[in-house]
Formats: structure tokens, sequence, C-alpha cells
């Protein structure tokens, strides 16, 4: 292997509420020593703890990452599970406004080594609110010393001892900061003073943070890669009406930058890396009538992604989307041009088939009115609980773009395949089997 893709969902939310009081304890640390992103976000700490717990719980892990240079991308449980609407100004999605906390913790421990194309990180503060005015002021901040067009939008922070936990209950929970929610960053008035959008509810003083922009780009040989933010800037879908106009999950700073960067480069194919799956459903929230929620992949965005289908298709080359999030993998064929590769999962239990929108094995699938063909998936019935399908499952991919032979003299020598191929082999997690290929020529 050369590298791995490590597509979301590295962990999910564990030692979450580790007190700030106790990482003093550990690090010998008084409170006068707390460091200012601390005190502005003192539930990263629990973070840190969550990833500790991941890394000291498995050696294989641990060896794994040690061993294997890696490529990740964050999802919502690098957040908060089903975390959604980080885009979406004036919204207050409880789940949604961890996502600075989440993802400093992720670069920490694992997304450090991504090679981003802004080295711009997010900026936390504690600032000062009044009701009524649309002006933030932080006495301890420099806001003309950072570079907001490399930046994303403003969250003030929910504020309660559970801000960082799973149980939607949570969501509605008492004692909420009252100024809590998702703000447009529209000017710097000075060192000290932003002019943010929509005003402030009530006067006080919160936690913010300023969110960094996390997508990024890699060639190796004749690929591009496209590493893709689908949670940092996913606004709310319309959840009755999934073709509503104006919802996005990359935010228009990131998709205008995928499609420059795409229409601009010489490759012979590209692989997009999107962290949720893009032509199969992942329906959320289990009811007596079934999956009663919404869908947390590109479904419910369905004119954006149909905007993008017609995009790669006028590249007029083979785009490999990565995906993932699902808990199952699937080979499935959009056009002759476009395909869909989801792997995993690796360390969690299978979804049922009824949480995918009822899809087959494989065949024709309608996919909210766009028809594809699933070559092949993982599949599984309804039952119980989703620990009772443990199928972990991994895909390797090979680009075969040479083939090495030798001359007379028993010189190596490399032929070049007029038509490179590309090899996606998935492999039974446990037992190293086999499951299914696909070879994909790139013409």
């Amino acid at each position: 292997l050369d590298f791995s893709i490590q597509n979301g969902d590295w962990l999910y939310e564990d030692f979450r509420k580790h007190p700030l009081k106790d990482w003093r304890e550990t690090v010998g640390a008084t409170e006068s020593e707390t460091p200012s992103l601390l005190q502005a976000a003192p539930m990263l700490v629990g973070v840190w703890e969550n990833y500790k717990m991941y890394l000291w719980r498995s050696d294989e892990l641990s060896s794994f990452h040690r061993h294997i240079p890696s490529f990740f991308t964050y999802d919502d449980h690098e957040i908060v599970d089903d975390s959604s609407g980080s885009g979406t100004i004036g919204a207050r999605p409880r789940r949604a406004l961890f996502r600075d906390i989440g993802v400093r913790g992720w670069y920490d421990y694992v997304g450090w080594s991504n090679p981003v194309h802004t080295e711009q990180d997010a900026y936390f503060g504690v600032g000062s609110f009044e009701a009524g005015s649309n002006v933030l002021t932080d006495e301890a901040a420099d806001f003309r010393a950072l570079d907001l067009e490399e930046m994303s939008n403003l969250h003030v922070h929910w504020g309660t001892e559970n801000a960082s936990e799973i149980p939607k209950t949570f969501d509605t929970e008492p004692g909420a900061e009252p100024n809590a929610g998702i703000y447009e960053t529209v000017e710097v008035i000075d060192s000290n003073r932003l002019r943010i959008r929509p005003a402030a509810k009530q006067t006080g003083r919160a936690s913010y943070s300023i969110g960094r922009l996390s997508y990024y780009r890699q060639r190796i040989s004749n690929c591009d890669i496209f590493f893709l933010d689908t949670r940092g800037h996913r606004e709310i879908p319309d959840n009755d009406n999934p073709k509503r106009e104006g919802v996005s999950i990359l935010g228009k700073q990131q998709k205008a930058w995928l499609k420059k960067e795409m229409a601009s480069s010489d490759a012979d194919c590209f692989f997009v890396v999107s962290s949720v799956n893009f032509m199969i459903p992942h329906l959320v929230d289990w009811g007596e009538a079934g999956y009663v929620g919404y869908d947390d992949s590109w479904c419910h965005f369905w004119l954006e992604r149909e905007e993008l289908i017609t995009f790669f298709e006028s590249l007029d080359k083979k785009v490999f989307l990565l995906t993932g999030d699902l808990h199952n993998s699937f080979v499935v064929k959009v056009s002759d041009n476009i395909w869909e590769f989801g792997a995993g999962p690796r360390s969690s239990g299978n979804a049922r088939y009824t949480s995918e929108g009822g899809r087959p094995p494989n065949g024709e699938f309608d996919s909210y009115g766009r028809h594809c063909f699933i070559r092949w998936s993982t599949w599984f019935e309804t039952g119980p609980t989703r620990q009772q399908f443990p199928r972990k499952v991994y895909c390797i991919v090979t680009v075969n773009n040479t083939f090495r032979n030798f001359t007379e003299e028993g010189d190596e020598r490399w032929q070049a395949y007029d038509f490179p191929q590309v090899l996606f082999k998935y492999y039974d997690g446990l037992s190293g089997e086999l499951l299914y290929a696909e070879s994909v020529l790139v013409d």
C-alpha cells in the first residue's frame, strides 16, 4: 500500500465529557495557566480524550496508522452524530455548532497530515454581544490578522456540558447560550470588532469560533484526488422537497474551487472523496413506520448533485467518487464516466437496506429520479440491532498505468498502456476474502 484514505467517522463520541479540571491535573497546569484556546473551547479536552481512547484500545489501529501514510476527511462523528446545518446562516443546530471544536481535535490527532490548500487555522475566542447589534467585540482578538477569505463562517457555541453528546434530546436542552447559532462574518471593523449577520439576540459574553477550510487536492501520477468537506459548509435541506433550490452540501466557495481545479487539470482521471454517499440514500431516525427522518446523503441535495453530475460529464474523463458514512460497501455505475465506490464500515456494524431507500442488492436503482446501476453491494435484511451485522469491508484501489517487462539484456522496461485501468478490489476485513472486483478503463 502506498497510502490509505480514511473517509470520515474515524471514531464515535466517547469520553467527550472529560472535564477541563481533570486535564489540568494531568498536565500539571493551574487555572491561570490554561491556554486561551481552552478558555474559549474547554470541551476540546474531551475530544482529545476521545482520540486517545481509540488509539489506546486498539493496537492494530495504532499500528496501521503508524506505518501506513493516510489522507483523512472528517464526517459527522468527528463533530457530533448527524450534524447538519453548519452553513445555514441564522440557524441554531446544536450538533453542527460543535463543528470547530470537533474539527480542531481532528486536526490535532489525524488531520494534521493533510496537504490542505490554506494554512489559515480556525480562530477561537470569547466575545461580547449586545442585543440587536451586529457587532462582535473581542478585546483579546486581532481580527485584522485573519484571512477571512480563507475561512468559513462564525459559530457561537452551544455552551452546555452536553453540547458534544449524541442524544437529540440535548438539542432543546435548557441553559444553552442565547446567542448560539451560525453567523456570517460581514467585515472586519477593526482589530477587536467584527461585523456579523444576523444581529445578537441577547447582551452578554459567549465563546465563538471562525471555522477553517478543510478541503484539498493531491496529484499523484496521472490522477488528481479531490478531498471534499461535506459537513463544514452543509446547509439544512428540505426533507419534504429534496429538489428545493438554494441548498448546498459544499457551499459556494468549495464548489467553485472544485470546478475550477478539475476543469484546469490535465489528469487522466479524477478521484473525488466525499465522506457521504452520492447515489444511495442514507435515511436516519428510526420510527414505528420505519426511517422517518431525513436523508443524510447527497440525495436530499438533488439539484446540487445534478449540477455536479452534469459538470463531471462535461470533463469527458473518468470520475470516481469514493464515499463513506453509510456502513455498507457498494459499486454504483452512474454513467459511463461516473462511478461511485463506497467502502466500509471498518470498525462498526452494517446498515440495513431499509435505511438505504429500500435499494436492491444490485441492479437498476432509481435514486430520486436519477437512474443508476448498482453493480455489487453488501446488503442486509432488517434486524433488531446494527451489531448483528458485523461485516467489515475495505477496498484496495490500483491504478495500472504501465506493465513491467524486460529487455534481452535483462534490464527492466516499463510499457505504458494506451488505456490505463483502475481496479477496485473489495475484501472482507476479518477473513481477507476477496468479495468483489471492478476494472474500469481510463479511455
